[in-house]
């Protein structure tokens, strides 16, 4: 299966600690080590996906549990031209993201801030993140990057211009986090609060026509 490059440096530290603990300390400790190694190898996967194919689909940008799939809870969306889809994401889930939409990048953004519990309402706007909007012919997706307690770092691989395929990789977040994803208030609401989405696969909003 295939690794994010963003999980080497800690696999292969945690494999360097592990044989050195093991010569030099124990070979429990060595064990034990090789072990956490192996975590990481599990945590940073990134699985191929058959992606869902259908006209207007906004597809899940992350897999995990739907926290909010509605009203925004976050300041900079107004619930009158926005709504909003939250997935929740822990250590056990696939962490590399995917676009939602297919389109253009048309914005980048990078936001200092807390690393508050992910699940918390307002870690969306007090929280550190990185933001991407996506024109879709003409109807703008946003999709947030949220740091947690653990996520202390974002990785964001794409950039303003940018033209993008729905299902495509374009990051990671390290160890518990959040996305958010944004649509037009004519959009409909596919998925429910509590729901396990799967990334590039499960629809979460259909876009208006």
């Amino acid at each position: 299966m295939r690794i994010d490059p963003a999980g080497w440096p800690f696999v292969g530290g945690a494999l360097a600690l592990a044989v050195a603990a093991a010569f030099l300390v124990s070979s429990t400790l060595g064990l034990a080590l090789l072990i956490a190694a192996g975590f990481l190898l599990f945590f940073f996967r990134d699985p191929d996906r058959v992606v869902t194919q259908a006209p207007g689909a906004v597809l899940a940008p992350a897999d995990g549990r739907v926290l909010v799939a509605g009203t925004p809870t976050v300041r900079e969306f107004p619930p009158d031209a926005w709504r909003q889809i939250s997935i929740f994401l822990s250590p056990l889930d696939v962490h590399v993201n995917r676009m939602p939409v297919a389109g253009r990048v048309a914005k980048v953004r990078y936001h200092p801030g807390r690393f508050l519990p992910a699940y918390r309402p307002e870690a969306g706007d007090l929280n550190e993140y990185t933001e991407v909007w996506i024109d879709h012919g003409g109807q703008p997706v946003v999709v947030r990057q949220i740091v947690g307690v653990l996520a202390r770092r974002i990785v964001c691989r794409t950039r303003e211009g940018a033209d993008v395929a729905a299902g495509e990789r374009f990051g990671v977040m390290k160890f518990g986090s959040r996305m958010d994803v944004f649509v037009p208030a004519r959009a409909r609401i596919t998925v429910k609060t509590g729901e396990h989405v799967v990334a590039a696969v499960t629809v979460v909003a259909m876009l208006p026509e």
